[in-house]
Parts: structure tokens; sequence; C-alpha cells
């Protein structure tokens, strides 16, 4: 039996699916092989929310997800393009047919003090709803570019998922997320790995700063990108009305997903 998890303010619930899938570690993803991980990652949900609606004032934080299909695999022979040129056959493991539901809430960014003046929280969360609805901003894809993706709203843990009564599956140490310097404050990028389990269906994710996590840094010296309301990215008032006026645009600002 499901029992929802308690709504936490600011949150919001939406089902995502598509054809395929190809949730794989970034570590591994340059070049050969390619296997995806049986379920979603936590930066992929983000990503995906991020696509709907991102502004850099808010941080979105994945609170659970739900595996509605059974997981399946489909492996696919693939010619990518080599750095060098030229392409050679490679074998990518895709999860197919795949369903699932979303939990998730934004916070204020209190590494971004400069756009205090922009956070309207019944405002953020009426246009997140809206563009949820609107099936979001930008393209979704589903852990890569070759996996397309759709969303529309739901109720979290409504209806019937293969996994309900399944009981414990442990998918052992995996990746949670990345740690990106403008939500942070530090100027690295690091990942954060975890050990997933699953009951029923659902996986609850500990949010990034959780000491539960284990962190890495990857690279150091990163700067942090500056915006601005007027010059690269819209005031939260802006957008707000023209959502009300059901005009679905982009935000003016660059690089929001993940």
């Amino acid at each position: 039996m499901i029992n929802k998890t308690e709504k936490k303010r600011n949150s919001v619930e939406f089902e995502v699916y598509g054809k395929y899938a190809l949730f794989s570690d970034p570590i591994t993803r340059v070049g050969g092989e390619k296997f995806s991980y049986q379920i979603p990652t936590y930066q992929a949900l983000k990503g995906i929310i991020e696509s709907v609606y991102w502004k850099p004032t808010l941080v979105w934080i994945i609170d659970s997800v739900r595996v509605m299909n059974k997981i399946q695999t489909e492996g696919k022979g693939i010619r990518p393009i080599k750095m060098g040129g030229g392409n050679d056959l490679s074998y990518y493991t895709y999860l197919k047919e795949v369903r699932y539901q979303v939990s998730a809430h934004f916070e204020w960014n209190e590494n971004r003090p400069d756009l205090k003046k922009d956070r309207n929280e019944n405002k953020h969360h009426n246009i997140a709803k809206r563009t949820i609805e609107k099936g979001g901003r930008r393209d979704i894809f589903l852990g890569t570019r070759e996996c397309q993706g759709y969303v529309e709203p739901c109720e979290f843990c409504s209806g019937n998922s293969f996994y309900d009564d399944y009981g414990e599956i442990n998918f052992g140490f995996m990746l949670h997320g990345m740690d990106y310097p403008d939500e942070t404050g530090k100027k690295e990028f690091g990942l954060r790995f975890w050990n997933c389990v699953m009951k029923d269906g659902v996986i609850s994710f500990p949010p990034p700063t959780d000491a539960q996590l284990t962190n890495r840094v990857i690279r150091e010296g990163i700067s942090i990108k500056e915006f601005e309301i007027g010059k690269n990215q819209l005031s939260v008032d802006t957008e707000y009305e023209a959502v009300m006026q059901g005009v679905n645009h982009a935000d003016a600002e660059e690089g929001g997903a993940e």
C-alpha cells in the first residue's frame, strides 16, 4: 500500500514519460558503451523540471519519484561521432516504455542575494504549475538528447504502479546529482553519490546537502555566472503576466536546464 509523501511548500507534481530513456553515470558517458541505470537519477529529474521552468532565483529539490511501468531494457547498435572524426559501432542499453510520477518543490537560491527582488513565492509557484500543464518550456529529455520525454500534471501516488506492494529493491551505490557553483556558492563542480533503495515503487531522495551523500570534487576554479534582471533575466512579474495571458515563451536566461 502506497502512503503519499507529505507535500512540501511550493511543491509540484507531474508525470513524465517516453518511449526510451538513458540515465547513465556522467563519468562513463564519454565514448564507448553506454548502459542506463534502472531508475532515473535525482539529477535527471531535476533537469526535467528545470526544462519545464527554471530561474536562477530558485533551486528545484526533487523529493521523490514513483516508477509506474515495469523496468525493461533494450539494446541498440549506435554509431556515435568520434572526437577525431569518423565513428565506431557502440552498444547502448536503454530503458524502454518509461513512466514516472515526480514530486518536487523549490527553495530560494541563497547564493543569489542580488535576486532577492525576484523572490515572489506565489507567482513562481503558479508559473511552474501552469507551465507543467502546457508541457514545459523547453524540450524534455529522459537522460539524453535522443530520448524525448513528455510531462503532464498528476497527483503523486495516484493510479497503479507495477511495483505496488513489491517491497524493497536496492539499486546500490549510484549517482545522486551534480553540485554547481551557482547553487553551492563554491567555485567548483562536484558529483554526489548515494545508496539508492526503492520501496513499493517509490524512491525518496535525500536533499543535496544530506550527510549520507558521498561527495566528489571534479573541477575547481569555476566562476559563477552573473544574472541581472532586465539584461539577461526576465523578472517574475513580467513572466507571470505573460503566462497568465497564455504566452508560453522560454526564459531570457541561457543555460537553465542541466
